[in-house]
């Protein structure tokens, strides 16, 4: 699921009213991906077999490890480009939104809940229901991985937290 809440963090200011884990949603498992390439190798070693033994096998093997291995190195990339997640933290006098992506590093912002807007853009963004929040001096974005319906609903649970806040 991509908005789940996150474990129990002992910090100085207390528990924090609303605390989650924003991940992207990765459809392949790891079991998953082993049989996809599992089942990919197969079905592409089939022609093979009525030329086994033969010069041409030897000539046509390195191009089919070559595809396999370009599926496989493919996958692999993709995992590791969406291996971010976005963490939102809500207390009383503090929200802190942190950002890590595997390239770019770890992003942070902080404001005061008081001042916090929760903005969603349905239409001139990015990508639908685009949602930001806007507080301190400046406006971060929020979740544009997660699909619009998910924007929906975590900017009406970030919203009720800054109420009460």
């Amino acid at each position: 699921m991509p908005i789940r809440p996150a474990d129990p963090d002992p910090s100085p200011k207390g528990p924090p009213r609303l605390h989650l884990v924003l991940t992207p949603y990765k459809s392949l498992t790891p079991e998953g991906f082993v049989w996809f390439i599992g089942v990919t190798a197969a079905l592409i070693s089939v022609p093979l077999f009525s030329i086994l033994g033969t010069s041409v096998f030897w000539a046509l093997l390195p191009f089919l490890v070559a595809a396999v291995w370009g599926v496989w190195a493919a996958l692999k990339r993709s995992w590791r480009d969406m291996d971010l997640y976005e963490e939102v933290i809500v207390w009383d006098d503090l929200i802190r939104v942190e950002r890590v992506e595997p390239k770019h590093g770890v992003k942070d912002w902080e404001a005061n809940p008081y001042w916090v807007r929760a903005t969603l853009h349905t239409k001139g963004g990015p990508v639908p229901n685009y949602l930001t929040l806007t507080g301190g001096a400046r406006e971060v974005e929020l979740g544009r991985f997660l699909t619009p319906l998910e924007r929906v609903e975590l900017k009406s649970l970030i919203e009720k937290e800054l109420r009460a806040a």
